[in-house]
């Protein structure tokens, strides 16, 4: 599955990072909380005694010891939950999706027969670059379209041409909800950590915005050939995306088990285009090939 067991620092160094704001903000409030937390420790009888005089009718010696004792307790655990979340937005920004992306390559079974791919949002190309390192590993001929609504189309080129696949990538810029390919066109179809953002102006909660959600999972079955594969990697939503597949009478739906990422559950759903219309609901099996992803 193309270069696997990288060391993380280098992963980093190829596809860095969109969004640094939020785990240095988060890092910056942990600090903040832990000093305060030492703070307390160290000056508790202090702060005991400064409850006692604001408010000596409300605070007596035992209350103020249980007030401060609380706060300080409070302040250390949220300092700790601040860290975790730190880490667990800077860990799920490349180094889980470069994860993921050797997971849902494995998806599928044979990227020999494979033409044609596309991945929809591809961002700064981890699973794009995933995929044709597959299809470079296996002597294909075939080649993948990374889609993206924002322009990054030279930032993501850059990443291919370090890893040695730039003759198997290229790029568009496009609106996933309006696939700008033909009915029937790829034989494998990705996306990875994607579908949840698309219709966020509408609030992520709302009917407008699952309706988007839906669009794009109707766009990648419709651009699928018969017979082909899709696999998608997303947050919070993928229920909903279970049941509008069902609708669509995909078959060998599959889905993972639970993933932490960005503090919120996510999960690989596989399916496949059928070659036939088939009736009723498709079967939605555990895919065990996904289980034990830290």
């Amino acid at each position: 599955m193309g270069k696997t067991g990288r060391d993380w620092t280098q992963i980093y160094a190829i596809y860095g990072m969109d969004d640094w704001q939020t785990p240095i903000f988060l890092l910056i409030h942990a600090i903040i909380f832990s000093i305060s937390s030492i703070l307390f420790l160290i000056y508790f009888e202090l702060v005991c005694y400064s409850f006692q005089f604001i408010l000596p009718a409300f605070f007596s010696p035992g209350f103020a010891r249980f007030v401060a004792g609380f706060t300080g307790s409070v302040t250390a655990l949220s300092g700790v939950c601040l860290f975790y979340a730190a880490g667990n937005i800077f860990y799920s920004s490349v180094a889980l999706r470069w994860e993921m992306a050797q997971r849902m390559v494995a998806a599928v079974h044979d990227w020999s027969t494979v033409k044609t791919a596309l991945d929809v949002g591809c961002g700064r190309g981890i699973l794009l670059n995933t995929v044709a390192m597959q299809l470079k590993k296996e002597g294909s001929s075939g080649r993948v379209v990374g889609l993206d609504r924002k322009n990054t189309t030279l930032s993501t080129l850059n990443t291919a041409g370090i890893e040695g696949v730039q003759e198997y990538v290229t790029c568009r810029e496009g609106d996933a909800r309006r696939l700008p390919f033909p009915d029937n066109y790829f034989d494998v179809v990705v996306s990875a950590g994607f579908v949840h953002t698309v219709g966020k102006e509408f609030g992520p909660k709302t009917a407008a915005a699952a309706a988007e959600r839906m669009r794009v999972i109707g766009e990648i079955v419709r651009v699928m050939k018969s017979g082909g594969v899709g696999v998608v990697w997303d947050l919070v939503h993928v229920p909903e995306y279970v049941h509008r597949l069902q609708e669509l009478k995909m078959e060998d739906i599959r889905v993972s088990e639970s993933v932490t990422a960005f503090m919120v559950s996510s999960h690989v759903i596989s399916f496949r285009k059928p070659c036939q219309h088939v009736v009723g609901p498709s079967e939605v099996r555990l895919d065990w090939r996904f289980t034990n992803v830290c």
